[in-house]
């Protein structure tokens, strides 16, 4: 049995998974809102939650995903949209509270490893998962192993600038972390909706204006060859670096069916190969894909523990 945790935004999840993957029991209670403290406590009880009559469990460790990372020169958390979690040893007051050893991974790191180790890119040598929400995370699998590199920040495509910028596209929206132009302000839900309202002035969502533009409205089919296309140049750039197997996608905009059609052949304009078998594919889990994750942290051999 393997146990993992995944923060949210607004709840945390904590499930049990069998050896062979099969979820035996999963819970979520509300995320305590800037209570560091609380927490910890909520993390401590969902755990001793899904675990009631699992006495073969008792000694077992947890794996957790959080929304950030523990920072390789000071063991603290830093890059947290949890803000409470920043400049804290996350790590050690679990693993003080829980009184179990702990593993903390990134979010879209855990998103990743579970959908290399038994989801929708299962089997293949690498992975680049992707995470387009509210924002735009990535994380890498190469045989079988999460790769987080020396500053736990492989895989942040998203603070890259969009490249092959057109002229309107140049320098870029402002992004959050203090640049213009980053992946992320061009590519999250929030940047589609942003694109569509720059040229309607209306303000809709990311499925909506997929959905207008399923409905034949030129406006918005207008914004998504503009997504599409700045999608497809920014993964081609991923794969002539990384050359992934399968890029899987995650969060709200994965959601929209006519990007793995349309992208994968935008795509072949960009990238540096005459040819191209990457394959993209939705996530198999879903929603369910942080937690599962973080319960696969525990085979990863190359992981920190605490």
């Amino acid at each position: 049995m393997r146990i993992g945790v995944d923060m949210g935004g607004t709840k945390i999840e904590a499930l049990v998974l069998g050896d062979d993957g099969s979820e035996l029991s999963r819970l979520r209670v509300p995320m305590p809102q800037g209570d560091y403290d609380g927490i910890l406590t909520a993390v401590r009880d969902l755990v001793a939650a899904v675990l009631v009559g699992r006495e073969a469990a008792a000694d077992l460790p947890v794996g957790m995903a959080i929304p950030g990372v523990l920072s390789p020169a000071t063991g603290l958390v830093k890059n947290a949209n949890s803000t409470c979690l920043i400049g804290k040893p996350f790590d050690v007051d679990l693993a003080a509270i829980l009184g179990r050893p702990v593993r903390l991974a990134n979010d879209a790191n855990c998103f990743t490893l579970s959908e290399a180790s038994d989801g929708a890119a299962m089997g293949a040598g690498s992975v680049f998962g992707v995470i387009i929400g509210t924002g735009t995370g990535g994380g890498i699998v190469i045989g079988g192993r999460l790769h987080e590199g020396p500053n736990l920040i492989a895989g942040e495509w998203g603070h890259a600038p969009l490249p092959w910028p057109d002229d309107d596209e140049r320098p870029g929206p402002a992004c959050y972390c203090g640049k213009r132009g980053c992946i992320e302000a061009f590519l999250s839900g929030r940047g589609l909706s942003l694109d569509f309202r720059a040229t309607t002035g209306r303000d809709l969502k990311a499925h909506e204006i997929a959905e207008m533009a399923a409905q034949n409205d030129p406006a918005a089919e207008a914004c998504m060859v503009r997504y599409e296309r700045r999608l497809a140049k920014s993964l081609a750039m991923v794969i002539s670096i990384l050359d992934p197997e399968v890029i899987v996608m995650g969060g709200g905009v994965s959601n929209i069916a006519r990007l793995y059609d349309n992208v994968p052949e935008l795509w072949r304009d960009f990238a540096f190969s005459d040819q191209l078998t990457t394959k993209m594919v939705r996530a198999k889990h879903g929603d369910s894909s942080g937690v599962r994750g973080a319960a696969w942290l525990w085979p990863q051999p190359n992981l920190r523990t605490t």
